[in-house]
């Protein structure tokens, strides 16, 4: 066993990346304050050929050397759009008929492993604030809420981790590999 190299890898370059393809997810965060768990967004997003980031209300934006620091160059890759508050992107997804899915610990929440999604459908996967999580207003927009079965005796997991999971679910179960 060897570990491949870059040239093995054989990724897109950013040009190629921009001309090819999208998987029919976009990402919506929602007053995202720490600026690691942006970057990170951008590089998943990049790695599963997410259509678009929005970045709204305090969450960063590019440029920023925090944001660069886990995105390593993704934020070229990716297209994003700022949005004063969550509800622009929102008002934005719907009209291009996007299915709303927020990840929060609600009631009536659908487990993420019970989600079935539909493969003709586009879907927004909406992620909150580290310490207040989804907005009850972006909530009440949403076509379904999603939540991440947990065993331990925290109450939610990182950003990061949660998008990886539900991007990385929703890509296997819209059989986008």
């Amino acid at each position: 066993m060897k570990k491949l190299s870059m040239e093995e890898l054989d990724r897109l370059s950013v040009g190629d990346f921009k001309k090819t393809e999208k998987s029919p997810i976009t990402l919506v965060l929602d007053n995202v304050r720490s600026l690691n768990n942006v970057g990170s967004a951008f590089r998943t997003a990049d790695a599963f050929r997410i259509e678009k980031i929005f970045l709204c209300g305090i969450t960063g934006t590019p440029p920023h050397r925090d944001i660069q620091k886990t995105a390593l160059g993704a934020t070229e890759s990716v297209d994003w759009e700022y949005c004063l508050n969550t509800s622009e992107a929102i008002e934005k997804l719907k009209a291009s008929n996007y299915r709303l899915c927020a990840l929060e610990q609600v009631e009536n929440s659908v487990k993420l492993n019970d989600f079935s999604p539909e493969k003709c459908k586009k879907y927004a996967l909406i992620f909150g604030n580290e310490v207040f999580g989804v907005e009850e207003e972006v909530l009440k927009a949403c076509d379904q809420v999603l939540e991440i079965p947990q065993l331990g005796t925290k109450h939610s997991l990182n950003i990061s981790v949660s998008l990886g999971i539900a991007v990385w679910d929703l890509m296997v179960k819209l059989e986008q590999f």
